[in-house]
């Protein structure tokens, strides 16, 4: 049975997905590259929320702490990279 926690877990991996799909269409519209990094960010967010459920529901012996924490730095790193190219090539 699913509890409140694995549900949160589904929720909010079901969330960052949905702002990728956001994100991403705004892009192909718009052709901002922020929004595309950003896009990157949050699927590397949705990844890690999804290692998240494995981790705590499907193998609860295994610890993933790390793959998770290295899918957000990589998503964060992306977002990071993002922001400082564009504000590099706007000068």
């Amino acid at each position: 049975m699913i509890g409140l926690a694995e549900t949160a877990y589904l929720l909010c991996a079901a969330t960052a997905l949905f702002c990728v799909w956001l994100l991403l269409r705004a892009f192909v519209r718009t052709g901002v590259r922020l929004l595309l990094w950003s896009g990157i960010c949050f699927a590397a967010l949705a990844l890690e929320n999804a290692i998240l459920f494995f981790d705590m529901v499907v193998v609860p012996d295994v610890d993933l702490q790390v793959w998770r924490n290295v899918v957000a730095l990589i998503g964060l790193l992306c977002l990071l990279f993002g922001l400082v190219w564009d504000d590099r090539t706007r000068r």
